[in-house]
């Protein structure tokens, strides 16, 4: 007689509590094991589960890869979904969790997401991990900064104070810390901080050549990078995040993916929207919000829709989130359907 359980994962960084139920009978059997490829194959192979299910989260990609590989379908649930709120709950536990993630497939209302292929999550992985430098680098400006600031000295200013020369200039305030006496430690602080920025922007260089490598390689960068304001790092986070654009049905989907949509409060007659929702990838809206004030220069049909949105200079912040929604839905039907930017059908694309 063939198997319809269901065995729910709730992955901790350690431990993993599986449910194996059993939809027909209603009944639930807990475990926990250790969080490891070897320990949950093992679980699945003595198991034997129709289906599988699991949690979005760090390690859901490689789960669900693993869950293919010993052919045995998975489903990895969307913990953003209204539908997986425990706002009421009086307790929530590790068992509880994997209970209700069995149930709710069990009962056809799992919210799910799609997992992309290995090699785009570790694209995005790179992407984010550049962000993550730009970050760290900022922040050693600021630190540098502050240091000139606390003594009374001008703070380097402008993108000049971080170039070969400007950096120079800094340095010469700078001096090993064992060196320094204890009324000028901060000499030996803004020498730390100079050797970590210049560590820095060495790994930014590895990263950003690495990214460039794979930008060239990849169809979808080289058709957003002919939207005018459109780079290369803008056009690869999109391509990256939105993979397969045959995936989304209508620009609508798109736009709740990226969380441009704003929150919507209806009961009875009252209907009102509120702020974006900032579901889905930060790194995506980020980029998007940032390309279009880019393309405010360079992109006649950026000024248009942000002219008609802004209503002056009233709606400023609003119309560049409204544009970086109708941006993204437009790189995404030239992803569907391959082809490059036109700014006369570009204009007409759904939205």
């Amino acid at each position: 007689m063939e198997t319809r359980t269901i065995l729910a994962l709730d992955l901790g960084k350690y431990k993993t509590v599986a449910c194996l139920y059993d939809p027909a009978t209603a009944s639930a059997r807990l475990e926990t094991v250790t969080t490891g490829r070897p320990e949950l194959a093992r679980l699945i192979q003595r198991r034997r589960p129709a289906r599988v299910a699991i949690e979005a989260c760090a390690l859901a990609g490689w789960v669900h890869d693993l869950c293919g590989e010993l052919g045995v379908p998975c489903r990895v649930a969307n913990t953003a979904s209204e539908a997986w709120k425990f706002k009421h709950a009086k307790r929530k536990t590790d068992k509880d969790d994997a209970l209700r993630l069995a149930q709710l497939r069990a009962l056809g209302q799992l919210p799910t997401v799609t997992v992309p292929p290995v090699q785009t999550r570790q694209w995005r992985a790179l992407i984010a991990g550049r962000q993550d430098l730009l970050g760290r680098r900022v922040a050693v400006q600021n630190r540098v900064r502050a240091l000139f600031v606390g003594q009374g000295l001008p703070a380097p200013r402008g993108h000049r104070a971080w170039t070969a020369t400007g950096l120079e200039g800094i340095g010469r305030h700078a001096r090993p810390l064992a060196e320094c006496g204890p009324d000028e430690l901060w000499r030996g602080l803004l020498d730390l901080a100079l050797a970590e920025y210049r560590h820095l922007r060495a790994l930014l260089a590895q990263a950003e050549a690495k990214l460039e490598e794979l930008a060239r390689r990849d169809e979808g960068v080289r058709l957003l990078e002919t939207v005018p304001g459109v780079g290369t790092r803008t056009a690869e986070v999109v391509a990256a995040y939105l993979g397969d654009a045959k995936r989304f049905d209508n620009g609508k989907q798109v736009s709740a993916y990226a969380g441009l949509v704003p929150r919507q409060f209806q009961s009875g007659q009252s209907d009102r929207r509120g702020r974006i929702t900032r579901r889905g990838p930060a790194v995506l809206r980020k980029a998007l919000v940032e390309c279009a004030w880019m393309a405010l220069r360079y992109n006649g049909w950026a000024r248009a829709v942000y002219a008609r949105l802004s209503r002056g200079r009233a709606r400023k912040k609003q119309a560049i989130v409204a544009l970086a929604r109708k941006l993204l839905v437009r790189c995404w039907a030239m992803l569907r359907d391959r082809a490059p930017w036109r700014e006369g059908v570009a204009a007409a694309a759904p939205t």
